[in-house]
This record gives C-alpha cells, structure tokens and sequence, in this order.
C-alpha cells in the first residue's frame, strides 16, 4: 500500500530471504570471506552459523549470484525434519535425480553416477542445507558419507551447512567426530551494528527508488536499533510497519516519536496471540470473589464496612435512573477534570451473579456523525472518551472506572477477606490491560478505514475524471 505514496519500486523490507537486498556488513563481510575460502579448498565442510533472522540464507544465496555456472552445480535443502535415507531422496531431488521408490542403495549409485558426469564435464557439486539444526545424527551421517565420493583424489561434493547456534552444540557431540574433523571453515553471523544501521536501512530503500520520501531522522536510527538489536528480520519488520504508519497518517517524516509508537503497537499485537504460561481461566472471575458465603447473614451492614475502606463518606441519595445513558448534569463531560468521574457504578445495576466479565463492549453509537470522521480521529486519545454512551446494558467499564467510588440506588453487601480483595484488585488490572490492547486494535482498523475511504473517493474521482 505505501509503495506507490512513497513513489517505491518494490517491498524494501520483505520478509523473504532476496540477495538483491544483500548487505555487506562488518560482521557480513567477514563470513563471505570464509565462505570464499572453503570454496576455494574445494572439499569438506563449510558452517555457518547465526540467530534467528540474522541473514544466513541471503549471504547464501548473494554467494551462489556470484559463481560461475559454467564451474559449479548446486543443489539446495531447505527442509530438515528427515532421517538418513530421507536426506539421501532430498539430495537426489536437488540434483534432478529420480528417487521415488528406490532403496538407499540405488540412490547412493544414481548419486554417485550424476557427480561423476559433472566432475567429467569440469563443473563441482555445491550442497547448500538451510536450518541443519534440525538434522538427526543419522540425516548428518548420510551427509558426511557423500563427502566420500571422489575420484582420482577429487572430491566430488563441497556443502554448505546453515543453522541456528544450536547447531554448534550438536556438532560438538562425540557421535559427530568424524564429520567434525571435515569442517575447514566455519563462521557465527552476528547483528549488524549500530553505526550500521542507517547505511542497512538506506541501501535496502536506494533498491528500490527511496528518494528520501519519507525523510528519515537521525534519532530514529538509533531508536530502531534499540528496539531490534540490529537484527535484520526484525529491522525488515519494524521498519515495514514504520513506512505503512506514515502512509496510514499520511506523513513523510519519520522521527523518534514515530518509531516509539509503532514499536509499542507491534509489542501489544504479539502479546495478544503469545501464552506465557499464565492462563486467563486460572484467574478467579469477579463475581466468583465476591459472593457472600452461606453463613453470614447479607443484609447486616456491617459486613460493608471492612471490604469498603474508600467509602469515607456517607452515601449520597438515591438517584432516579435516567433512561438516557447520560452524565448527571453537576458532572458534564465537557469540564470532567482528569481522571474523568465514573458515568455509572458498575455494581449499580445487575446483581452480583451478573457482574460482566467481558472487554468487548461496544463502541459508541456508530451513527454519531463524528465518528465518520476519521480525518477527525486523535492518535492518541482513548476510544472510551466518545461523547455518546451505548444503553445501560452489560457494557464494560471505561478504563478510568474506578469500583466502589460511588454508592449504588440500592446498598449492595459485600463480604471479602483481604486475600479475595487483592486477587479483585489483581484482577482489575488485568483487565485494564486487556481493555488498552483492544483499544489500540480498534484504533489500527479505524486508520485502516481511513485508508480504504481515501482509495474509495480516488476512485471515484478518477472515474468521475474519465467521465
């Protein structure tokens, strides 16, 4: 969507591993020479080594551009969940080499038989193995005995293992001295550094046309840096999601502020589809804490007073329920002080067995002719705010509720021990917090709305043009 507002040619910052978009880095430079040696030795083993995203497959595939077709052969296998003979039918598909239902000696001779006819034409066989730390011992083992194959003292396959750091681990068993003994090089990409960030940002927007739209400052590097680490994949996200925020907003500068933001969205988004081991459910509900147990008797007001120390003053008199979801007039939203008074105690109407749990209340009245208009919308301020308030049904409180502030028309009896007043208070946090990712998806659809009305009316406007 933001190509063609910033005039670009292409995706900068695609996920997918392009060697168009190779970037040679300190750290970069440095692996390409070792890859640049074992391929002159010409036999053995080549590992490289690095973290998720840090480029393994680009360095591999920008060194495969740069060989000679003439000299070399290659084959790749990006698929590593395989066994030993499963890994010897992967090597014979990446040769172009007929492997179903042929037994593994079969396999070894046609394998065996196509290296030869290669080496006779003067062309050497390249193996490259992406994600090898997800080999089994007996998968590496096949692979060490096609290192075997030779003649007159030439080997007739070179390969390239490519993995996570775990990898070194596994290498490093007694089981894998043979093939340890094969590696001649071998390198750990690391991040690219901070004083490199901005020529990495720069060279992937020049490949496709970056005019310095959007212009880009510098304590926005620095703030990308500090967010990703300087790890290229979460760079290449980071800063995608920074280019569609610009077109979203309509901007063509991106600064420090801008990173900020977008990096806390893309966070809250994670964090929405992540299980960190804590299960909502194993939470007590909040009607659970508060029901009165069979003992005690519910209408003694004194029970009220141990679990409703905020309650200082005597409550107010009762007041008539409006049928209008409306602030009471000595309270106008216009001159709420902040933090704004609760529009209504959420303990006021249902009984206790129906408190409502949910955060997915609904918006304000969408026939509110403000919130049509999304050039209008505030970045910054709380969905909650809209003027105009759903009926009094099970809505969810606005996060600037807070319970027990205001007396309900008739006095409710609580009765709670400190312990289940901390896990409501616990509880209420928590929903906050899930109330506030919610509120910042609804703002991401209504700038996505934005967006879609702007293509509607561009539309419109040329077809009336053509017209």
């Amino acid at each position: 969507m933001y190509t063609e507002f910033y005039q670009l040619s292409d995706q900068p910052f695609q996920l997918t591993p392009d060697h168009r978009f190779f970037f040679g880095s300190s750290v970069h430079k440095r692996a390409m020479a070792h890859l640049t040696f074992g391929l002159s030795q010409g036999e053995g083993f080549i590992v490289i080594t690095g973290d998720v995203g840090a480029g393994k497959t680009t360095l591999m595939g920008h060194l495969l551009t740069t060989l000679d077709r003439d000299r070399y052969v290659t084959g790749t296998i990006v698929t590593t969940q395989l066994g030993g003979d499963d890994m010897l039918r992967m090597v014979a598909a990446a040769f172009d080499l007929e492997h179903e239902n042929a037994d593994k000696a079969t396999l070894l001779l046609r394998i065996e038989e196509r290296f030869k006819g290669f080496l006779a034409e003067g062309k050497h066989c390249l193996l490259m193995v992406d994600e090898v730390q997800n080999l089994s011992f007996q998968a590496l083992e096949e692979l060490r005995m096609l290192s075997n194959f030779q003649v007159d003292g030439k080997a007739m396959l070179q390969s390239f293992l490519l993995g996570q750091p775990q990898f070194r681990r596994t290498l490093a068993s007694q089981d894998l001295d043979q093939l340890r003994q094969r590696v001649i090089a071998s390198y750990h990409l690391g991040p690219v550094g901070k004083q490199e960030i901005r020529a990495y940002i720069e060279h992937r927007l020049k490949a496709v046309g970056w005019n310095n739209d959007p212009e880009i400052t510098e304590d926005a590097y620095a703030e990308i840096f500090d967010h990703t680490g300087g790890v290229p994949r979460k760079i290449n996200v980071l800063c995608s999601r920074l280019l569609l925020f610009g077109f979203l907003e309509e901007e063509h500068r991106i600064d420090r502020a801008s990173v900020v933001q977008v990096a806390e969205d893309l966070f809250r988004e994670t964090e929405l589809i992540l299980d960190h081991g804590g299960s909502q459910e194993a939470i007590p509900a909040p009607q659970a804490e508060i029901a009165p147990p069979a003992p005690a008797a519910p209408a003694e007001p004194a029970a009220v007073q141990p679990v409703q120390p905020v309650e200082a003053a005597p409550p107010p008199p009762p007041q008539p329920v409006e049928p209008e979801p409306v602030q009471p007039p000595a309270q106008p939203v216009e001159t709420r002080p902040p933090p704004p008074p609760p529009p209504r105690n959420p303990l006021e109407a249902p009984p206790v067995a129906e408190t409502p749990q949910r955060l997915d209340a609904p918006t304000p009245d969408e026939s509110d002719p403000e919130m049509s208009d999304y050039d209008a919308l505030a970045p910054a301020e709380p969905i909650s705010d809209a003027p105009t308030l759903p009926p009094p049904a099970m809505d969810a409180p606005a996060p600037d509720v807070q319970f027990f502030d205001a007396a309900p028309e008739t006095p409710v009896v609580i009765q709670a021990d400190g312990g289940e007043i901390e896990a409501l208070q616990q509880r209420l946090s928590e929903l906050e917090v899930q109330f506030e990712r919610h509120e910042r998806m609804l703002r991401w659809t209504q700038l996505m709305l934005k967006h879609h009305e702007r293509l509607l009316r561009r539309r419109a406007q040329g077809v009336i043009t053509r017209a």
